[in-house]
């Protein structure tokens, strides 16, 4: 009945309405929903978290497990593992980028979350924004580019957020959601996602900042974030390519382009 429901309003009016942001966690924990989620993770392969269980693993724990899990979140007591961290060396010299591995059932669960709020920010999405989006990959971002050229803009700012995923204000982040989320139980999961903290060397660190890499819902979170930035730009009239954190300014004129650097 859901599903037929929000397809019905999504087709008639191309708006999401609070009739489904209302309900979001029903639609979540729905088996049809977790089952694709295991399936998605499971393609993914990857390494295990904390707790050493690999994805291969998992699927017989994921059937005698399921109902109890879904009444956990369902009681708000579900708790997810802190991440597992993990560097892996940058282009530049002496540089990583770390990643934060969840365990597989919260990497389950995070694909499960992902995959019904994805359609829901594609709605807000700008046009300017490539990366970590459904068919808004790096060529199609670098077609946009050599339009903008072809059209005379040919002075370029670059603007790249330094250290962004680790950085991001959580809290605005989750007032970033809230305008769009109306269930409290989703914002509530995805705030212990956030707050899972990490284990590094065998020390736990508290994660009040940031959307740490490696676990499915990273990049949605992230690009929820940017989008506000996406609003900013195109709010001043900017010409801009963005691709995940990295941006490109087009201008006419080099005083443009200083002007705006």
């Amino acid at each position: 009945m859901w599903r037929q429901g929000r397809s019905r309003i999504t087709e008639k009016s191309g708006v999401i309405t609070d009739c489904w942001t209302n309900n979001l966690l029903d639609l979540i924990l729905r088996k049809e929903n977790l089952n694709k989620a295991y399936r998605q993770v499971k393609s993914n392969k990857g390494s295990g978290g904390i707790d050493g269980m690999q994805v291969d693993e998992f699927l017989p724990c994921l059937r005698e497990n399921q109902e109890t899990l879904i009444q956990k979140i369902r009681d708000g007591k579900y708790k997810q593992n802190p991440v597992r961290r993990v560097e892996i060396p940058k282009e530049t010299k002496g540089e990583f980028r770390r990643l934060g591995v969840p365990a597989v059932v919260d990497r389950v669960m995070q694909q499960a979350i992902t995959q019904e709020l994805t359609p829901i920010y594609k709605e807000q999405s700008s046009g300017n924004g490539y990366g970590f989006r459904p068919n808004r990959g790096a060529h199609n971002a670098l077609r946009q580019c050599q339009k903008n050229v072809n059209d005379g803009y040919v002075y370029v700012v670059d603007m790249d957020l330094e250290k962004f995923f680790d950085t991001v204000s959580q809290s605005k982040l989750i007032e970033a959601l809230s305008r769009t989320i109306k269930d409290g139980g989703v914002i509530s999961l995805i705030h212990k996602c956030l707050n899972a903290g990490v284990i590094a060397k065998g020390m736990f660190e508290r994660t009040e900042t940031g959307t740490p890499q490696g676990g499915p819902l990273s990049p949605l979170l992230s690009n929820v974030m940017l989008n506000e930035l996406d609003k900013e730009l195109e709010s001043r009239g900017h010409r801009y390519v963005r691709y995940a954190d990295d941006c490109v300014i087009f201008c006419k004129s080099g005083k443009s382009a200083e002007r705006t650097g």
